[in-house]
C-alpha cells in the first residue's frame, strides 16, 4: 500500500498533559505521550508525572481535547485549492449576484487566460435556472470560463471554452444554451484543466492541504482519474504530499482494471486503489444520477456509465491482483448494478476474498433494505458525505424536487448501515461540500430524516477510524498505543455523549459506561476550533497566537 507522507525530521519524545484525551485505552485520560511518531501511552494526570523528566517536550493542553485526527475520505484536491483561490460561486444567492462576480473576477484576469470557477447552485436560486451562454460571454468580458455545477457533474461554459474543443457540439451531452453532461463536459472539463499550469495547480494543491491541516484533518483520500483530473496532477499531488509537511495522501486512480498489467499500473502511479469515482452514474442535482424510476421533474430515469458485467470484471481483476475496488453510485439503480457486479465476483472468486478486499463504494445514496443488507453480505465499505443531506435533504430541498418527498425520505440511511454492519467512512466530496469535519458529523447527528440519524460518537468514528479502514488499515484514526500519532487539539466547551435515543445518552454519560465525551454538536452550537494539527508525530498545523 503507498500512500505520501512527508519526510519526517527527528522525532521527538512529547508529552501532552492538561487536557482531555480522547481514547478508547482511557476513557478518563488526561495525558499522552507520543514517540517516533506514535501514540506511546495515554492515561492520568498523576501517572503523567512519571515520564514529565525523560520526555524532549511537555506541552501542557490547558484543558483542551486531544482527539485523533479526521479522515476526509472523498476530496479533490486540486479542484478544493481552486475554489480557495479563484472564483467560487457557492455564496451566490441569486442568479444576477453569481453574474456580477463572474464579472468582478473575469475583469482581474489577463486576456487569453482560462477562468475555472465552482459551486453554483440554481435550485437555490430564486430564478431557479443557470446562466445562459450569452449572459456568461457578457459577464466573462469573451474569456474562455468553466463553471461546473456543485456536483460537478455538469457545468456551463462560455463559447470561448467551447471554441478550444472541437468537436464539442457533437459529443453527447452537448446542449446549446444549457448545461453540458456527460462526454461534452467532460471534455470541456478536460480543456479547462489542461490550461492550468504546474505552478497554478501546486499552489491550490498546497492551499487545500493547508486548509484541510487547519480543520483538524491529518489524511485525504484523493479520488482521482480519467474522467476527473489527469495522471499529472495525480502524480504531482502524491509528490508535493511526500515532500512537504502536511496531512497523508492516499490517492485512488478510477480506471476500469481487466488484467494484472492494468493493476499494475494503477499502482506505478501510486494509487491505494482502482475506486473513487469511477462512475456507475452521475447526481441527482444534474439528473444523471440513474434511477429506477424516472425524476420527479424530468422524464427520463438518468444516465448509466457502468453495467453489472463491466462491475464484475473490475472487481475481479481487482481482487485477483490484490488491490481495493471501488465505484461511484448514488441512484438506487446505480446501487443495484453494483451488487450485483460485486455479487456476481464473489460467485467467481468466493465471498472470502471479496469480502477481504474492503471494496468501497463512493456516495451510496439511495439505499434500499436489500442493498443495505448487500453491503453487509458483501463487505463493501460506504463513503459517504453528510453534508449532502444537510445541503438537499428535507421536504423542501433539492432531493424532493429530484424525488418527490417519500423517495428523498429514504436517502442516506446511516443508521441502518450502521445496525446492518457496513463500515461507513465519512467525507466531504470536497470542493462539492466544503471541508468541514466536526459539521459533517453534526449533519449525520442531525439528519433531516430522524430515522437515519447516528449518534455524534458513531459518526465521529466513522470520519476518523472510519477513514482509515477504509483504505484497508485497521492502526490509525484512534488514540492508543501503538497507533500513528495522527492527532489534532481543539478548544472546545464541555464534552457530552449525544445519542439519538436519549436513554443511551442518559446511560453513556455515567461514569460506569466509560464512554468518553465529545463537543457539543448541537444545532448552532459552537464548532471546536483548531489549535494544532499533527501527523505522525509533527506538527503540520498550529494556530496563529496559540
Amino acid at each position: 500500500m503507498t500512500e505520501s507522507t512527508a519526510p519526517q525530521s527527528e522525532h521527538r519524545t512529547v508529552l501532552l498533559r492538561g487536557g482531555d484525551v480522547h481514547s478508547p485505552a482511557d476513557p478518563f485520560a488526561t495525558a499522552m505521550v507520543v514517540e517516533r511518531g506514535h501514540v506511546a501511552w495515554v492515561g492520568s494526570e498523576g501517572a503523567a508525572d512519571a515520564f514529565a523528566s525523560g520526555v524532549d517536550e511537555v506541552i501542557d493542553l490547558e484543558g483542551a481535547l486531544v482527539t485523533p485526527a479526521f479522515t476526509d475520505s472523498h476530496v479533490h484536491t486540486t479542484s478544493t485549492g481552486l475554489a480557495l483561490t479563484g472564483l467560487d460561486l457557492s455564496g451566490a444567492r441569486t442568479l444576477a449576484e453569481a453574474l456580477e462576480r463572474v464579472r468582478a473576477f473575469a475583469s482581474d484576469q489577463a486576456d487569453g487566460a482560462v477562468i475555472l470557477g465552482h459551486g453554483w447552485d440554481a435550485a437555490r436560486w430564486p430564478e431557479q435556472r443557470p446562466p445562459s451562454r450569452r449572459e456568461l460571454d457578457e459577464a466573462a468580458g469573451g474569456r474562455a470560463l468553466y463553471l461546473p455545477r456543485v456536483d460537478v457533474h455538469s457545468a456551463v461554459v462560455t463559447t470561448a471554452l467551447l471554441d478550444l474543443v472541437p468537436g464539442v457540439t457533437g459529443r453527447t451531452g452537448y446542449h446549446p444554451d444549457g448545461p453540458l453532461t456527460g462526454d461534452a463536459h467532460h471534455a470541456v472539463r478536460a480543456a479547462a484543466h489542461g490550461a492550468v499550469t504546474p505552478a497554478q495547480r501546486a499552489r491550490a494543491q498546497r492551499a487545500a492541504l493547508a486548509h484541510a491541516a487547519s480543520l483538524g484533518i491529518g489524511t485525504v483520500h484523493e479520488c482521482a482519474g480519467p474522467e476527473i483530473s489527469d495522471e499529472e496532477d495525480f502524480t504531482a499531488l502524491l509528490g508535493l504530499a511526500s515532500e512537504q509537511p502536511g496531512p497523508r495522501v492516499f490517492g485512488y486512480w478510477a480506471e476500469p482494471v481487466e488484467d494484472a498489467k492494468g493493476a499494475r499500473r494503477i499502482r506505478e502511479l501510486g494509487a491505494v486503489g482502482a475506486a473513487g469515482d469511477l462512475f456507475v452514474d452521475g447526481s441527482l442535482g444534474s439528473h444523471t444520477a440513474l434511477l429506477h424510476e424516472c425524476y420527479a421533474d424530468a422524464p427520463h430515469t438518468g444516465e448509466g456509465r457502468v453495467d453489472a458485467a463491466a462491475i464484475a470484471a473490475h472487481v475481479t481483476a481487482c481482487t485477483e491482483a490484490g488491490l481495493q475496488a471501488g465505484f461511484h453510485a448514488i441512484g438506487d439503480a446505480a446501487v443495484s448494478a453494483v451488487v450485483a457486479g460485486v455479487r456476481a465476483a464473489a460467485e467467481t472468486l468466493g465471498l472470502a476474498r471479496i469480502k477481504a478486499a474492503r471494496h468501497r463504494v463512493e456516495h451510496a445514496e439511495m439505499l434500499t433494505p436489500e442493498t443495505v443488507a448487500a453491503f453487509a453480505e458483501l463487505g463493501l465499505t460506504a463513503s459517504v458525505q453528510p453534508a449532502f443531506d444537510a445541503a438537499w435533504g428535507g421536504p423542501d430541498g433539492m432531493y424532493a424536487r429530484r424525488l418527490g418527498a417519500e423517495r428523498a425520505a429514504t436517502l442516506n440511511p446511516y443508521a441502518a448501515l450502521l445496525r446492518a454492519g457496513v463500515p461507513l467512512a465519512f467525507g466531504s466530496d470536497s470542493p462539492v461540500t466544503p471541508l468541514d469535519p466536526w459539521g459533517t458529523v453534526r449533519a449525520a447527528a442531525h439528519h433531516r430524516t430522524p430515522d437515519h440519524r447516528v449518534s455524534v460518537r458513531a459518526g465521529f468514528t466513522a470520519h476518523t477510524r472510519g477513514g482509515w479502514r477504509a483504505v484497508g488499515r485497521d492502526d490509525g484514526g484512534v488514540l492508543v498505543p501503538g497507533a500513528p500519532a495522527d492527532y489534532a487539539v481543539w478548544r472546545t466547551g464541555d464534552l457530552l455523549v449525544q445519542a439519538p435515543d436519549d436513554r443511551v445518552a442518559r446511560w453513556s454519560t455515567d461514569p460506569r459506561s466509560g464512554t468518553p465525551g465529545l463537543p457539543d454538536l448541537s444545532p448552532g452550537a459552537d464548532l471546536p476550533v483548531c489549535l494544532r494539527t499533527v501527523v505522525f508525530g509533527q506538527n503540520v498545523y498550529v494556530r496563529p497566537n496559540e
